[in-house]
């Protein structure tokens, strides 16, 4: 399943209203995040303002598009939009940089059993080897 990470910049003299606003999103916005096949969906943010955002989806084309149809996503994406710096296209959900992935444990781990069996706790070796702990 695809794993999308991205970035955007958040105005760093509005951090504060920022994390105040994403304590609490609204739920139809929730909803229409997970219908549209966000999962596993976080933000992170940095002191100096970078934004980073993780989410897991299906296809992150389709999953865009399905919250471009969505009346609460443009309202959000509304009030969102003054909170960053360079918009490239008017909308912080337009406008993310998607980063390319380098790097994922759990796949490198699943292609070399060897390593795989060497990383886990003992009990779990030994119950998947027959061996005793």
């Amino acid at each position: 399943m695809p794993r999308v990470c991205f970035t955007l910049q958040v105005r760093p003299d509005r951090l504060d209203e920022y994390r105040a606003r994403h304590a609490q999103v609204w739920p139809e916005m929730l909803t229409a995040l997970a219908e549209s096949g966000w999962r596993d969906y976080s933000l992170f943010l940095r002191e100096d303002g970078l934004l980073v955002g993780y989410l897991v989806t299906d296809d992150f084309e389709a999953a865009q598009a399905a919250m471009q149809d969505r009346a609460v996503n443009a309202r959000w994406q509304a009030e969102m939009a003054p909170y960053f710096v360079d918009l490239d296209h008017g909308a912080a959900d337009r406008s993310m940089r998607p980063l390319d992935e380098v790097f994922n444990l759990e796949a490198q781990l699943a292609a070399e059993p060897a390593v795989r069996l060497a990383a886990q706790p003992p009990a779990q070796l030994a119950a998947e080897t027959g061996e005793p702990s």
